[in-house]
């Protein structure tokens, strides 16, 4: 892997950054959280787009990755403190536990974090398989968050399950959709400041409406798709809209790994 942006440095250098890149520890070094004021979130989302801007192929985000791009993406989860998925994506990309990885574990202990991150699933109707392995496997519980309040059986069912139900309900909304932002708050309460977003495409967009995206690390797949599949981001307008700034731009056999976040970087507290 090699970085395009910003350039290494004088002459001579670049070999040196190339080969860094090329192990885990200087990926996880490329893609280090900011260091910020104590208890203050920062989420970080990450997804996949075909050139012509698709954000899934047959249904699935896989056909759009690459041997690449599955190492970001395990550095990215295994820098995190919580992994944020919408519950269709939950569903349709099998998610299961986030698994502790040996070559993070020492990272991990120091910046106090749990062996593995947790999964955060938002979802309106609680309507989940409580007994898939997402729930009933985790190293670390998974977190369900809810914009209504839950039957008492569905409620009854994700606790047998270990899962922790958070109420994050939008109040200007109708009471069944999340505020993102009250997310953002509810998971920062329970220590998770290092916030992972993998989508969908329209929960990422509610997120991103509502200002609570500070960085979007975005591969960009050499690949035409056509059809109709969603882009990144298919919900509400963001208002502005919102500029990012480039922080880097990564690649590996075609692939561009970007990674914009929004000024002013590091964040203020």
């Amino acid at each position: 892997m090699r970085r395009l942006y910003p350039s290494a440095g004088p002459a001579g250098e670049d070999d040196e950054d190339d080969e860094d890149l090329d192990s885990l520890a200087g990926l996880a070094d490329a893609y280090a959280y900011p260091a910020a004021e104590a208890g203050r979130p920062y989420l970080r989302a990450n997804m996949v787009s075909s050139l012509d801007g698709a954000a899934v192929a047959d249904g699935k985000s896989a056909p759009l990755s690459s041997p690449a791009d599955m190492r970001v993406f395990g550095v990215l989860r295994a820098l995190a403190d919580v992994v944020v998925v919408g519950a269709e994506t939950a569903r349709r990309e099998g998610y299961r536990p986030a698994r502790a990885r040996q070559d993070f574990a020492e990272r991990r202990a120091d910046a106090g974090q749990q062996p593995a991150p947790a999964i955060a699933v938002v979802t309106r109707t609680l309507d989940l398989d409580f007994g898939s392995p997402l729930f009933r496997e985790p190293l670390t519980p998974t977190l369900v968050l809810t914009g209504a309040a839950p039957t008492r059986e569905r409620l009854v069912a994700a606790r047998a399950a270990g899962a922790e139900v958070v109420v994050a309900a939008d109040p200007a909304g109708d009471g069944e959709g999340v505020d993102p932002a009250r997310v953002v708050a509810e998971l920062a309460a329970r220590g998770h400041t290092r916030l992972l977003h993998e989508g969908g495409p329209r929960l990422l967009a509610q997120f991103a409406a509502a200002g609570v995206v500070d960085e979007l690390c975005l591969t960009l797949a050499p690949l035409l798709t056509g059809g109709g599949a969603p882009r990144i981001m298919n919900g509400p307008g963001v208002p502005g809209p919102a500029r990012l700034v480039p922080r880097s731009v990564l690649e590996e056999d075609g692939f561009l790994f970007t990674r914009y976040v929004r000024a002013p970087w590091p964040p203020e507290a």
